[in-house]
């Protein structure tokens, strides 16, 4: 059963989010899934991950490409089809029917700033926890990230 995170973004992009998370990821030999909710926003991270950071390359595509099962990051609206071990939630994104359970992470990453996007991740919170799932809230309001609580 994997940890679902939740990162409230008060400071940071989901972009700069990203190219913390996932190359984690991959060193640990994990595949991951980036599902957002909005293909022109997810057009835009794709172009940035190509150019940022400069000293490094994280290796991903866009789904609907022929090598969609290969791909060790793969960002789209749908379900994971390169047999991530993670999935990156952005945008209002939600977890797939068992998804969490077949997964070793699961980030959430939302907004702090916007009311909509506060409580939803609020409410997928409480559905996450109360189907006996790990979950832990990270914030970074003090300036860096810092856990704030754990279930």
């Amino acid at each position: 059963m994997g940890l679902v995170l939740f990162y409230q973004l008060t400071a940071s992009t989901p972009d700069a989010l990203a190219r913390t998370l996932l190359p984690r990821a991959l060193a640990q030999g994990w595949r991951v899934m980036l599902r957002g909710t909005d293909k022109a926003a997810l057009d835009r991270l794709d172009g940035r991950l190509w150019i940022e950071p400069e000293e490094s390359f994280l290796p991903h595509g866009m789904e609907g490409g022929l090598h969609d099962a290969d791909q060790p990051v793969l960002l789209g609206l749908g379900p994971a089809l390169n047999a991530a071990k993670a999935v990156l939630l952005l945008d209002g994104a939600e977890p797939l029917e068992g998804e969490v359970e077949n997964m070793e992470r699961v980030w959430v990453a939302f907004d702090g700033a916007n009311p909509d996007r506060l409580q939803a991740a609020r409410e997928q919170w409480k559905r996450i926890v109360a189907q006996g799932h790990k979950a832990q809230y990270w914030s970074e309001e003090s300036g860096r990230w810092a856990m704030k609580a754990e279930r």
